[in-house]
């Protein structure tokens, strides 16, 4: 019994030191935290910002918690397009910083608008007689992009540059729904809206086609304009290259030959090179600043003036978070809460104008209306300037016309001003292949008519009711875009019909006022409110890294980019069909969000 009692002490204190242990390990560990984001960077003279392309950028770096590494739970490096704004921003203008170093080439970008803005930002950079060199094993055309701002392009021994245009098949599920008997039941309003297509049809539409080969075109010779422009040839030259030969090259000496890049270089020559432009003897360590660095240097910049406030609407909108996690998890514009954001900055009186930046394909045309409701109010006491970012087509247009002006990027896809309603029918499953039959009563005639168009035969009626639905939730978006942009509905409609347009497109048709960055909004804001000094805060505001420690949703956000990996492509689509099928928020206002590149 003794010898019982010795080994059940010894375990009980075994355990509690080892709690101690831990709980001190978690403590330091803390304080280490805290220390190190409190710590700012200091610049050294002769520093270079070394800036990786790996990783995706969307518009604002996801929130993880500090322990997700540790738990293995991080989901692939996330880079938030303000941060690296900032940062390239904070370069330019810190004088011990001599250039930028772009190393690797296979950056994702979550838009061709991003990309742009990326690019526009380093061109900038260059305007400060500071130089920039490109550096990579291979490149992604969209990083191929991004890097032809360079004054200098290397590229690795056997390497490659992936330019082949934009554009690719997309999924067509209609045959794989008749095998399995389910059949998709659409009410919509705009012959352009494709949204539904690849639910309804086996192929693209011409409608669909027509839209798409405007706005990738169009992208495409922006792109070859600028990628032209930088490595000094024609852009009528570069697109024979692009059709005719690159994927041919037998070897890297013949992307020199093409002047797509300055040279061949090994790793340890591209170090001589850097030094080279520093001025450093061979011994000399190079002073290398990562993102992270950057973004932990002191801006001598103090905020004066009154204040601007930049609201960063992105992602799918949404009823609520619940629903999101239907679409696939990952940041959305939820209604209420979004709202409930934008009727506080109506509020505060500290707040002069508001720029509202906008990078979203829609959603829910309910949650839609109470963003753009809630803009109307702020809009009433103080100016509110909408920036586009990589799209704000559909519901993203919905939530945008309010504003006194509207900015976006050239090539922003915007637009989409259109309405649908999709719901899948299993009928010829359940009951044609597995035999199971329904029967009920009602009181009324459209008691039960949800059920009934899931699982029901006899569903024209009820989708004639739904097209009256739609067709008034079409004419409230006409009349939405009317008011807002100073039109007629009948002038609405014409540009309407859920086409898809190209920002610089749209400017001509007046649904975008201007073509501009989002600093160029914030400058709009200030002369709209009169001011003459101003600083900018950013809203919603990021979570701590203590709030993501303590987030509920990690778990849903590992799944959700193991899944991203895992399905490559098929990602999208696919979680489009799942929230199809689960989706309660039966009026949509939403664009297929497919134009991501790399």
């Amino acid at each position: 019994m003794k010898q019982f009692l010795k080994m059940t002490l010894a375990t009980i204190c075994g355990i509690v030191i080892l709690g101690l242990v831990m709980t001190l390990f978690f403590v330091i560990s803390l304080v280490g935290m805290v220390a190190s984001d409190s710590a700012k960077t200091k610049v050294k003279e002769n520093s270079v910002f070394v800036l990786k392309f790996d990783g995706v950028v969307s518009e604002r770096a996801q929130a993880e918690s500090p322990f997700d590494d540790l738990l293995g739970l991080a989901v692939g490096e996330s880079v938030g397009l303000d941060d690296l704004l900032a940062s390239i921003r904070k370069a330019k203008a810190e004088e011990n910083i001599k250039g930028i170093y772009i190393e690797g080439g296979e950056m994702g970008f979550d838009s061709p608008a991003t990309a742009q803005q990326v690019r526009d930002a380093l061109k900038d950079f260059k305007s400060s007689g500071k130089w920039i060199v490109a550096y990579a094993s291979n490149y992604g055309q969209a990083s191929y992009y991004v890097a032809t701002v360079a004054d200098k392009i290397y590229l690795n021994g056997e390497g490659a540059i992936d330019l082949r245009g934009l554009g690719g098949k997309g999924e067509y599920y209609k045959g794989l729904y008749d095998k399995l008997g389910v059949k998709y039941l659409c009410a919509k309003v705009g012959k352009y809206k494709s949204y539904v297509e690849s639910n309804t049809l086996t192929g693209m539409s011409d409608y669909d086609r027509e839209q798409r080969e405007a706005y990738l075109g169009g992208i495409w010779n922006y792109w070859l304009k600028e990628m032209a422009e930088g490595r000094k040839i024609k852009a009528e030259e570069l697109n024979q290259l692009v059709n005719d030969h690159l994927l041919a090259f037998s070897a890297c000496e013949d992307y020199v030959k093409a002047k797509l890049v300055d040279k061949i270089m090994f790793p340890e020559e591209i170090k001589d090179e850097i030094k080279g432009r520093l001025k450093l003897d061979k011994d000399d360590e190079v002073n290398q600043l990562s993102l992270a660095d950057m973004l932990n240097v002191k801006t001598k910049k103090k905020d004066k003036g009154d204040e601007i406030a930049v609201y960063y609407a992105y992602g799918s909108i949404v009823d609520n978070e619940a629903m999101n996690m239907l679409d696939g998890g990952g940041h959305c514009i939820v209604g209420k809460s979004t709202a409930d954001d934008l009727r506080k900055l109506a509020d505060d009186d500290d707040v002069k104008a508001v720029v509202f930046r906008v990078n979203s394909g829609g959603g829910s045309a309910v949650a839609s209306e109470q963003i753009r409701h809630a803009l109307k109010l702020v809009k009433a006491k103080k100016p509110v300037v909408v920036s586009m970012g990589g799209m704000a087509a559909s519901g993203g247009y919905w939530i945008s016309s309010p504003a006194n002006y509207i900015f976006a990027e050239p090539t922003t896809i915007t637009g989409s001003i259109g309405i649908f309603g999709l719901i899948p029918n299993f009928s010829g499953l359940v009951t044609d292949k597995l035999g199971v039959t329904f029967d009920g009563v009602k009181t009324n005639k459209y008691a039960g008519y949800e059920t009934e168009l899931v699982l029901g035969k006899e569903t024209d009626d009820i989708m004639a009711e739904m097209q009256t639905y739609v067709d008034r939730g079409y004419q409230s978006f006409l009349n939405i875009v009317s008011e807002g942009r100073g039109m007629k509905p009948e002038q609405v409609d014409e540009i309407g019909q859920g086409r898809v347009w190209l920002a610089s497109d749209a400017v001509k048709i007046k649904l975008v006022d201007k073509l501009g960055s989002l600093d160029d909004a914030v400058k709009k804001a200030a002369e709209l409110a009169k001011m003459k000094e101003y600083h900018t805060a950013s809203y919603p505001a990021e979570p701590t890294w203590l709030e993501a420690l303590m987030a509920k949703d990690n778990k849903g956000s590992y799944l959700d980019g193991e899944l991203r990996e895992l399905l490559g492509d098929a990602y999208l689509p696919l979680m489009q069909i799942r929230n199809d099928i689960k989706n309660n928020s039966r009026l949509q206002a939403r664009l297929l969000d497919d134009v991501r590149v790399k």
